[in-house]
């Protein structure tokens, strides 16, 4: 698409006002460097209010935007996560901010050590467009709970749940406080090489990488929440029904447009029949039409939608068998509307075993021995979730200690992320630095390092010159 002479003047009013409200934000910080825990809870009962007040709004604007989204997964994956995490650092934020008394080694007495969590000043937030509520709210909370002031990117595709966030917020939040900015790739690089004193980015691996190096012109700190193919196991012994009725939900959510969803099934070597039909069973359930049902989401746009058709059509022609999950065998033309797409027989040259889906199409690998399938995610980069499906304890003990993720789920999927009291984030290549809870406190504040001494100073004792019968003594008493 050709950019027209209004999109370059749109865009170019956009970057100076970004600019600006950046300027004034700093400026507003200096002014209130350290709001008291009164003023930031302030600032989240209001966020809260509004956020509960607007909801209807919101879960029609990202409905659409998807040109159809469910309403309530909006409100369960969104505005309810959102809620309770905000309720949470509520009842927390005044312990978390009180400065923590640390040990104060002999040789160091008499004098205190203490840590302080002071605001970092100026937060940057990128929104991706596949949660965009709870992944500009969420980040935004946690700012605010740590002091801070912060200015959001959303996303280009989520024009109309820009304007419904845009709204809620000047209704709570001066712009020195809380800036909302729009804009396609020339927007969101400048938004990127900005000075923030911390940056949060929420997207694909690719794109963070670019973030990653733009932040790094102003070294600036980054909390990268990335993706990546999602393992899910399902052991030796398992129950595929049970299994799948938990899989299918995890994968159905937002038409498996979710960093976090199960990417690909890890499954014991003829169990793959089996998995299909209790998958085909479990989803009629949940979903008895697609088409025309607006509990199931739709792909956000038609440029994801031609990329995950093109990735099935590859597989096919590579050899893989696909089954699609449609139970009333309904025609999709015209429409953006993708039922599950079951991959077997894939192969390491398909794109859909190469890349992070982000889409109804779960591919299917097979395994002779828990050790096997216990490589096959250690050969690959680390991802952002790990599912496992066993009641065996031992078995559940071994695939935690011999794989790395950034988060688990046993026996259950996507669930971790809605734990309030647990870091969520990625490692490598799924991200880094995390967020949420407490950690979310500490990665938006500076952990400040306090020693203090009194009027007597025990340190003389070091002073030079040297290699007097004290010296010695320390050196007897403290190297060793």
């Amino acid at each position: 698409m050709v950019a027209t002479v209004t999109d370059i003047h749109q865009a170019h009013a956009e970057l100076e006002r970004m600019t600006s409200l950046f300027r004034q934000q700093k400026q507003a910080f200096r002014a209130n460097p350290m709001p008291s825990a009164d003023e930031r809870i302030s600032q989240l009962n209001a966020l809260k209010k509004a956020l509960l007040q607007h909801q209807d709004a919101l879960a029609e604007a990202v409905y659409q935007d998807f040109s159809c989204r469910s309403r309530d997964e909006t409100k369960i994956a969104e505005i309810m996560t959102t809620a309770e995490g905000i309720n949470y650092a509520k009842a927390r934020l005044r312990r978390w901010m009180k400065p923590e008394k640390r040990h104060v080694a002999m040789l160091h007495a008499p004098s205190g050590n203490q840590v302080m969590y002071q605001p970092l000043g100026v937060v940057g937030i990128m929104v991706p467009w596949n949660y965009p509520i709870q992944l500009a709210l969420v980040p935004l909370m946690t700012a605010l709970a740590a002091g801070n002031r912060a200015m959001i990117k959303m996303s280009e595709f989520t024009p109309n749940t820009n304007s419904a966030l845009k709204t809620l917020l000047a209704e709570v939040f001066d712009e020195t406080q809380v800036a909302l900015v729009e804009g396609e790739v020339e927007v969101s690089s400048a938004f990127s090489e900005l000075a923030w004193d911390h940056l949060v980015f929420t997207g694909s691996t690719a794109v963070g990488k670019i973030v990653m190096a733009a932040a790094a012109k102003n070294l600036t700190p980054v909390t990268l929440e990335l993706g990546g193919k999602s393992p899910t196991l399902i052991a030796p012994g398992m129950n595929i029904k049970d299994a799948v009725e938990r899989i299918a939900f995890g994968k159905s959510l937002n038409a498996g447009q979710t960093c976090i969803a199960p990417d690909y099934i890890l499954l014991p070597e003829g169990k793959q029949q089996e998995f299909i039909d209790a998958y085909q069973a479990t989803f009629a359930k949940m979903y008895p039409t697609v088409r025309d049902n607006d509990n199931y989401t739709a792909v956000v746009n038609e440029r994801q939608h031609q990329r995950l058709q093109a990735w099935v059509k590859d597989a096919e022609e590579k050899g893989a068998r696909i089954t699609v999950v449609n139970p009333k065998n309904e025609d999709f033309s015209g429409t953006r509307k993708m039922p599950l797409h079951i991959v077997e027989n894939g192969s390491d040259d398909m794109q859909v075993l190469q890349q992070e889906l982000f889409g109804p199409i779960l591919p299917i690998v097979t395994y002779k021995s828990l050790d096997e399938a216990i490589d096959y995610i250690n050969d690959r980069d680390r991802p952002l979730a790990l599912y496992i499906f066993s009641y065996d304890k031992n078995v559940q003990d071994k695939i935690l200690t011999h794989t790395h993720a950034g988060g688990v789920s046993i026996n259950d999927t996507l669930m971790h992320i809605a734990q309030d009291d647990m870091p969520f984030g990625g490692i490598g290549p799924s991200g880094m630095g995390h967020y949420h809870g407490k950690e979310g406190f500490i990665a938006l504040s500076k952990a400040k390092a306090i020693h203090k001494k009194g009027r007597f100073n025990s340190g003389r004792f070091i002073y030079p010159p040297y290699g007097t019968a004290i010296h010695k003594l320390i050196y007897k008493l403290f190297i060793r």
